[in-house]
């Protein structure tokens, strides 16, 4: 019985939805097409930087901006706003690299952008986003692209794409249409404590 609880939970662990990269291009477009004209490029440098970068949504909403480094393309991220594994392997000082699209959505945004604040991503009502905000604006995006993601029993509706859809379409970009990627690429990307967390979440995006 307890072998059966265990095989469940890993089952449960895969990763159920995920985009691929026209889709989220698709609601790229879309945010900025249907969001208030001062809001259109943060919603899309939000959606570039999760895309690319595979942040939770926790870690993005604790993003300031003096943890870019447009000129040499990174993003730093501090240990103290990443997920904690209360294990060996607590995370440590990243660097993340940023794709020349991201880099330059990330500048036409900043110079443009409405609000003077420490946070990369400030709300209308506050100098930060809340998690909640970010999921907002995915959701509408996602809908207003009419977004059909894709399952592990098929196609899906546009209400179940998520922040953290996004960073399962890294895995999948990574892994099939990124030339020369491994789990263990992936790994390093998101950050994950293990190998053994890849492979348990994403090895039906491995390709055979």
């Amino acid at each position: 019985m307890a072998g059966s609880a265990n095989t469940q939970t890993q089952k449960d662990d895969k990763a159920h939805v995920w985009l691929k990269p026209d889709q989220v291009k698709q609601m790229r477009d879309a945010t900025v097409a249907q969001s208030v004209d001062y809001l259109a490029g943060r919603n899309d440098a939000l959606i570039a930087l999760l895309y690319d970068t595979g942040l939770r949504v926790g870690e993005a909403v604790a993003v300031d901006i003096e943890m870019l480094d447009l000129d040499e393309g990174v993003l730093m991220l501090p240990a103290e706003i990443q997920k904690d594994y209360p294990n060996d392997n607590s995370p440590q000082y990243t660097e993340i690299e940023l794709a020349d699209e991201t880099i330059r959505t990330l500048r036409q945004y900043l110079n443009t952008r409405w609000k003077d604040s420490d946070a990369l991503f400030p709300s209308r009502q506050s100098d930060r986003m809340t998690t909640e905000s970010v999921r907002n604006v995915i959701r509408d995006a996602a809908e207003d692209a009419e977004i059909r993601p894709y399952t592990v029993k098929g196609r899906g509706s546009p209400d179940q794409v998520t922040p953290h859809v996004l960073r399962h379409s890294v895995a999948y970009r990574m892994l099939n249409r990124e030339e020369g990627n491994t789990l263990y690429d992936v790994t390093k990307r998101l950050r994950h404590a293990t190998i053994l967390t890849t492979e348990r979440v994403y090895s039906h995006f491995d390709r055979v």
